[in-house]
């Protein structure tokens, strides 16, 4: 459905999330990427990208029907105010640049995929970069935007799940690219945060961000322990929420819900066990980019306030919690 008020967008990087994981996908699925999204939602038109590999430039413009390619950044300093959103897709250690370049451009809003930068100086940095120049900053943490979990958080808060007891989750590929993901999530659930400690690095994707298991202690002193598979062997992301009335798990990187609920066990008399958990279900995880589109939408449009699901702030704590992760664990690894 066109939307009366078209949204230009400029996408800098055309990798999986910029438009890749779509390109397998039925016509009629919700959108992964954000080039998918765009199309679906009817109020963005996508007029340029920028990716320096020419082969996937070349496979995203003609996938994508987009008009205009460049190799870089610079080629567009003379299209000042031509972007409404522009998106920045490139790999991690590029965001600082990218975003500077992006805010010469003046858009109206910049949507960055996470980690927001490779460091929390340079995530500080481009918080304040966009704030000073009153630029709204997103950042793909797209769970916030799952409305599985969005019911979940309302749950906790409302005591509905009683207390929680302990958390347990499972990443791969990097603390600061998959693992900063599960620290957002449980900042939103059950933060704020606190380190306890730091285990031995494993090496599972990137040189310069390991995959670390951590254990920390959220609000109300709850115990959270966050452990690591190895990206080499599959690829894992899930959670375990131990609560007063049962057990809520995340599988398949966050796809599926499984609820085990508190019962009169069956077998002992006078004891409490869980039930078989036979009701997993589908989460709102794959419609969680057309969501953050949508939030896109009404924020440059005036529709919603600026209150982003997803903010610079979120992002920049993140980062904090990972630095601090990668710092203790080579304190206490050295000293072991």
């Amino acid at each position: 459905m066109i939307k009366s008020n078209v949204l230009s967008c400029l996408i800098i990087g055309c990798g999986n999330i910029a438009g890749g994981f779509d390109t397998h996908n039925k016509q009629n699925e919700l959108p992964l990427t954000l080039a998918g999204a765009f199309l679906r939602h009817g109020g963005f038109r996508l007029i340029a990208c920028v990716e320096p590999n020419f082969e996937r430039r070349t496979e995203f413009i003609n996938y994508w029907k987009v008009a205009e390619g460049y190799s870089n950044i610079q080629e567009l300093n003379d299209q000042v105010g031509r972007f409404d959103v522009i998106s920045i897709c490139s790999p991690t250690s590029h965001h600082y640049n990218d975003v500077e370049m992006a805010l010469a451009l003046k858009p109206k809003l910049l949507f960055c995929e996470k980690p927001l930068a490779s460091n929390v100086k340079d995530a500080e940095y481009i918080v304040s970069a966009c704030r000073n120049a009153s630029v709204p900053l997103l950042v793909n943490y797209n769970r916030r935007w799952d409305k599985s979990v969005i019911k979940l958080k309302q749950e906790l808060d409302a005591g509905w799940w009683g207390d929680v007891r302990s958390v347990i989750g499972v990443y791969t590929r990097g603390l600061k690219n998959n693992g900063s993901h599960m620290i957002d999530l449980l900042n939103l659930l059950l933060g704020p945060l606190e380190l306890n400690s730091s285990g031995k690095p494993i090496f599972d994707g990137f040189p310069d961000d390991p995959s670390i298991p951590i254990s920390l202690t959220a609000k109300n002193h709850t115990p959270v322990h966050i452990t690591c598979g190895n990206a080499f062997d599959y690829s894992l992301f899930e959670l375990q929420l131990i609560t007063e009335k049962g057990v809520i798990v995340m599988e398949d990187g966050g796809m599926y819900w499984r609820i085990r609920k508190s019962i009169e066990s069956p077998v002992f008399k006078n004891y409490r066990s869980l039930d078989a958990g036979m009701n997993r279900f589908e989460s709102g995880l794959k419609g969680a980019m057309l969501a953050a589109v949508n939030e896109i939408y009404d924020i440059v449009n005036g529709i919603r306030l600026l209150n982003p699901s997803s903010s610079g702030s979120n992002a920049v704590y993140a980062i904090q919690l990972c630095e601090q992760a990668i710092q203790l664990s080579y304190i206490q690894t050295s000293e072991s």
